[in-house]
Order: C-alpha cells, then sequence, then structure tokens
C-alpha cells in the first residue's frame, strides 16, 4: 500500500544506541521512543503522522523514523514491562543507564516516570540511505522540529523519506477520521501488544474496570477476543482489569455481558470452594471509558460471554 503525503512530521533528536540496537532487530512492529524526564505530554503529532530519527551530532543525518501511536507517561518499570527490548536496550538496568545520561537528577533507585512516544511500524535504515539533517536544521535543537509538506523545504524532505519507504509493507488500518491538519495520512498502523496495553491503562483512566483499582503495577490490559481467536489489539477490544481478575476472565471464571455487567461463575465455589471475595462483584456493572469509540465492542462481549465464560 502506498503512503499518501503527510501534512506534518516531525523530526526528532535520537539515541544513536537506541537507533543502533532496534537497527539490529528487523521486524519490530512498534518501539518506545522515550523522553527520559517524562515531559509535560506530548502534542506535536497525531496518531498516523510519521516520526523521523535525527541522529546526535556528528552523525547529522535522519536515519529511519516510525508512525506516531499514542503517548504516555510512565514509570520506566512498567515501560520496561510493556516493551522490553523495544525500548532500545537489551536489559531493563541497560535501559535505565542510557535513560540516566540525560536525566539532571539522581534517580538509580527511583522507578521515575519517563515520556512514552509509542511508534508504530518503525523502519530503520542502513547508513547508506541516510539523509542529510535539513538545512532549516539549527544546531541548539534539543528535542525535535515539526515541518509541513506545504513547504517546499518539507516537501523536499518527505519526497526523500518517501522513495526509501516505497514497496515498504505495513500493518494497516485505514484512517477514517480526517486529519486535523488536512487530507488523512492513508496508512494508520495497527498496534502492537505494548501499545495496546498502554493504550487500554490509559483509556481506562488508569483504574480497573470491576473494582476501581489504581495500584499500576497489578492493572493489566485484559483482550475480550483473543488474538488466536482472529481479535485485534483494538482499544474497543480490551479491558483493563486487575490482574488476578485478568487471568479469571480469560479462563471464563468471569466475563462481562453486552449490557456492561460482570458476571462470577460457580464454578469458582465448586471447582476450589473459594472465590469469596469475588462474588460480590458479580451483576456489578463495569467502568467504562468516557469516549465512545473506545468502550468494549458489544460483539466481542458477546462473544466471550457464549463462548469463554463457564457459568
Amino acid at each position: 500500500m502506498t503512503l499518501s503525503s503527510p501534512p506534518r512530521f516531525r523530526v526528532a533528536v535520537t539515541d544513536g544506541d537506541w537507533f543502533r540496537f532496534l537497527r539490529s532487530r528487523p521486524g519490530l512492529d512498534e518501539v518506545n521512543f522515550w523522553m527520559p524526564g517524562g515531559g509535560r505530554g506530548f502534542r506535536a503529532l497525531v496518531p498516523g503522522e510519521p516520526l523521523l530519527f535525527k541522529l546526535h551530532a556528528p552523525d547529522n543525518y535522519i536515519a529511519g523514523g516510525g508512525f506516531f501511536g499514542h503517548f504516555s507517561q510512565l514509570p520506566c518499570s512498567l515501560a520496561w514491562e510493556a516493551f522490553g527490548e523495544k525500548n532500545g536496550a537489551s536489559t531493563f538496568a541497560e535501559m535505565r543507564r542510557r535513560l540516566e545520561r540525560y536525566r539532571r537528577t539522581e534517580t538509580s533507585h527511583q522507578d521515575y516516570e519517563i515520556g512514552c512516544i509509542i511508534l508504530l511500524a518503525p523502519f530503520f535504515w542502513e547508513r547508506e540511505a541516510w539523509i542529510p539533517a535539513p538545512e532549516s536544521w539549527a544546531p541548539n535543537i534539543v528535542q525535535g522540529k515539526n515541518y509541513t509538506t506545504a513547504d517546499a523545504g518539507g516537501a523536499r524532505l518527505w519526497a526523500e523519506v518517501a522513495e526509501r519507504l516505497a514497496g515498504t509493507v505495513v500493518q494497516d488500518e485505514v484512517a477514517e477520521q480526517p486529519s486535523l491538519f488536512g487530507d488523512p495520512i492513508l496508512v494508520r498502523p495497527r498496534l502492537g501488544q505494548g501499545a495496546f496495553r498502554i493504550v487500554i491503562t490509559d483509556a481506562y483512566e488508569r483504574r480497573c474496570a470491576a473494582t476501581g483499582e489504581k495500584a499500576l503495577p497489578v492493572l493489566e490490559a485484559a483482550h475480550i477476543l483473543p488474538v488466536a481467536e482472529g481479535g485485534q489489539h483494538q482499544v474497543n477490544n480490551g479491558l483493563l482489569l486487575r490482574s488476578d481478575l485478568h487471568r479469571l476472565y480469560d479462563r471464563g471464571y468471569i466475563t462481562v455481558t453486552p449490557d456492561l455487567l460482570l458476571r462470577v461463575s460457580s464454578r469458582l465455589r465448586s471447582e476450589f470452594g473459594n472465590g469469596e471475595i469475588y462474588y460480590p462483584l458479580d451483576r456489578h456493572r463495569i467502568w467504562v471509558p468516557k469516549r465512545e469509540e473506545a468502550r468494549p465492542s458489544r460483539e466481542a462481549l458477546e462473544w466471550h460471554a457464549d463462548t469463554v465464560f463457564r457459568p
């Protein structure tokens, strides 16, 4: 599928070690382009718009990129749990060392927050394909700069990127909503597993849909229709559940009806002689996101209740 010319894209300063590590791992569906200081949010792009990797000097080149999927501020431990080596490091300790090269405060014993710019369908070029940084790139740029294809310089740069991406296969969704800046980008890459977890976590405002629990380390994104059954990493195919409830949900001991009522199986008592802490949740209405498009699919909920749930 051919990418249309995006009205806007970003060139971002990129850690060389992060880039080289990920370039050595082909076939990645997503990466975490982290902001060591956490940041106050990321509003430079909307989902589907490209972000290009501009390496630190003396490598003043654009060497690859990806498509913006989601931004979240996360404890560094959760970023590692969600993305693992897709954070650009082989171990959590190595990831922390790279982060702390850029952090200004002593944080070696803290689970500090970092900004996570989740990029989908990333691409990493070999050196012969690198593009020199544009003439408009100033040496004092610390994080990045946006360009538009309405500008001659931006159009020339994107033309070089598009030439290198020609023939690239992207697992995609066709963007249905219009862009804020004109025509939509034709391709919207699919979420990966890590992005799915974080998108669900944020859609549910970091609290369990069944209990309201807010302890982030025990919250997990559950697929309603499993990937093995044809389910997708989409926000309307997920529920944010406490880890024990997630396991019970996957094994059919609890379900959520299309009317958003939690049901608890009698088998917890008959098979294990226990489960008493779960029965007060039976017929309890779960909490769902405010945004209609983020709420669980009725069809997927019905499938789980009819196929997986063991009354």
